[in-house]
């Protein structure tokens, strides 16, 4: 839309005649009257006003010699007629805009007719108000809402889901990872184990807090320990060594018989230490025997 300024009304010349002149269109003397000379013609003001006067574009009526005429774009108007189409503003020396269906409106009118719309309520966003620009979309200030507690984002960080606009912490409470330990959204880092997401601060042994990020760890009971507090309160002891039952390294296989435990590779006869692994074996007292070395018991 281009605003436009007028230069000002302009007057047709008039003078009076003084010697013997006639009218070019009805032959009367001009001497002592007013005439207005047009295109080189000397013209009395009464055929001027009914054959040579323009129309006015507003009212429809010949602008006579004696009336202020504006003109724009080959279209005339008397001074008095040139006025917005909207409010009715006078705009002979305002701003202006000319419209495709030839209305004359003021710059106000104009740009409400013309402006951008405001993506929140759709009313016209007015120039050098106060407004956010996005994605080539605008809204009023106070338009541009978080879409889940309405607040006005003003000059906060805003995300996005899909079309909807959010301010961080309603982004974060909504679509942010929950922590598997402490059910709380991770806005930022954290890590992940069993397809679970952690903060790095609550990824620590249950007995000892000690941070298991990097580190060596195992899980037990959905709680996760470091290797040695694991050794230490959780893991089972073999009944034949007595040493923890950890899963680390040499030793991860383990036989279970009524209520104990043991190391595979402590799973051995107490005499000829023959390894009893998936084998017939005998228990007498708290030692395992191959059936060979049990008969000579």
């Amino acid at each position: 839309m281009t605003f436009y300024r007028h230069s000002g009304p302009r007057s047709y010349l008039t003078s009076t005649m003084t010697d013997r002149f006639d009218c070019y269109y009805c032959r009367d003397n001009l001497h002592g009257k007013k005439y207005v000379k047009k295109d080189d013609k000397h013209v009395c003001t009464k055929c001027f006003d009914k054959l040579c006067a323009n129309t006015c574009a507003e009212c429809r009526r010949p602008i006579g010699a004696d009336a202020k005429e504006l003109h724009h774009k080959n279209r005339y108007w008397h001074e008095d007629c040139f006025r917005c189409a909207k409010c009715y503003k006078p705009l002979a020396s305002e701003p202006f805009s000319a419209r495709d269906d030839g209305k004359i409106m003021c710059g106000k009118c104009g740009s409400r007719e013309d402006g951008n719309r405001c993506q929140g309520c759709y009313k016209v966003v007015m120039p050098g108000s106060q407004n956010v620009e996005y994605k080539n979309k605008v809204w009023h200030e106070e338009c541009f809402t978080c879409f889940e507690c309405k607040q006005p984002i003003r000059t906060q960080s805003f995300l996005t889901k899909g079309d909807d606009i959010y301010c961080a912490p309603c982004h974060e409470k909504k679509f942010a990872k929950k922590c598997f330990h402490c059910k709380q959204p991770i806005t930022s880092g954290g890590i992940s184990y069993q397809d679970q997401p952690w903060h790095s601060e609550c990824f620590v042994c249950q007995t000892c807090r000690k941070p298991l990020a990097g580190a060596r760890f195992t899980s037990h009971e959905n709680n996760v320990y470091c290797v040695d507090c694991y050794k230490t309160d959780v893991a089972k002891k073999c009944h034949g060594c007595k040493n923890p039952i950890t899963g680390f390294g040499h030793g991860t296989n383990v036989v279970n018989y009524e209520g104990y435990s043991w190391h595979e590779y402590c799973f051995n006869c107490k005499r000829c230490s023959l390894s009893l692994a998936n084998k017939r074996f005998v228990i007498n007292g708290d030692h395992i025997y191959c059936p060979d070395c049990a008969k000579k018991l």
